[in-house]
């Protein structure tokens, strides 16, 4: 059974790319444009094997939808990666704090971001 990923970036051009990159690699794709439809996905999918998230989203970010997920039972030890361009280390801090697993900064290789989630056992 296809490990499932949960995508979230308000660029639909990002969300397409990480999606081939993550469906060429065997895994199950769901995808949202910004936190607030990604809470929305998570309580209609239920339990998902990662998450992929940006960080400058509108209507919610990443580090508000990260400390969302979170709260969630079935997202309490999910692995969740930040996949930004954001690359200042007070972001990366603030990230850490909220729940993020990893962090990646944009533009990312399809290799690196496998190999993360290889990383954190996804």
């Amino acid at each position: 059974m296809a490990r499932t990923i949960l995508t979230v970036d308000d660029s639909l051009t990002m969300l397409k790319s990480i999606k081939i990159v993550l469906e060429n690699a065997g895994y199950q794709v769901e995808q949202a444009q910004n936190g607030q439809a990604g809470l929305t996905a998570l309580d209609k999918i239920g339990k998902v094997d990662a998450i992929i998230t940006d960080l400058n989203m509108p209507i919610m970010d990443g580090i508000s939808f990260i400390k969302a997920a979170r709260q969630k039972k079935t997202c309490k030890f999910t692995p969740i990666i930040m996949l930004t361009t954001e690359a200042q280390a007070a972001k990366k801090e603030e990230g850490r704090k909220a729940g993020a697993t990893a962090w990646i900064v944009k533009p990312f290789k399809p290799e690196q971001l496998l190999a993360v989630l290889k990383k954190v056992g996804v």
